[in-house]
């Protein structure tokens, strides 16, 4: 069995979840299984939701937010929910990295979890130490702090650079 790995696509460019979806994608067509866990998008990004209607691949989506809106849209009261059912989502991918339920997870934005102050470094860096090398692990996001890095095997970053005509 290869050696799978811990991939972070960051940065300030857009396109990061596209890319990433684009590996999810490749990773069910060669038979992998794979769950992704949408952190930060609300309910009213539904764009994915194709992924599952698609025959003869094995993709789960999961988005624990309830309220539409996205997270920086809400209010203080709306935020204090919407963290709870948050950190329900990290403890599903913990789990889901215990149980070795997929071959391939994506969390998505959970990087941006630490822009917001719902959780800490420290706090994935403890989910991210229960992979073995049998799950690859892909995290989006526009920041990668310096201490999570060492979980990292490959980091992608994507800038857009606008160029005057």
């Amino acid at each position: 069995m290869e050696r799978e790995f811990t991939e972070v696509y960051c940065g300030s460019g857009k396109g990061k979840t596209t890319l990433a979806i684009g590996q999810c994608l490749r990773a069910s067509a060669k038979g992998k299984s794979v769950i992704i866990i949408q952190f930060l998008k609300g309910r009213e990004r539904r764009e994915l939701d194709f992924l599952e209607e698609l025959e003869n691949l094995d993709i789960k989506i999961f988005r624990f937010e309830k309220l539409e809106k996205c997270y920086q849209e809400l209010t203080d009261q709306e935020k204090a929910e919407e963290k709870t059912n948050i950190l329900n989502a990290l403890n599903f991918a913990r789990k889901v990295i215990a149980t070795q339920e997929c071959d391939f997870l994506l969390l998505d934005e959970i990087l941006g979890l630490l822009d917001y102050g719902i959780t800490t470094e420290e706090a994935i860096g403890e989910i991210l130490k229960m992979k073995d090398e049998s799950m690859h692990i892909l995290l989006t996001g526009r920041t990668l702090p310096e201490g999570l890095r060492k979980y990292a095997d490959s980091i992608t970053t994507l800038t857009t650079e606008l160029l005057e005509k």
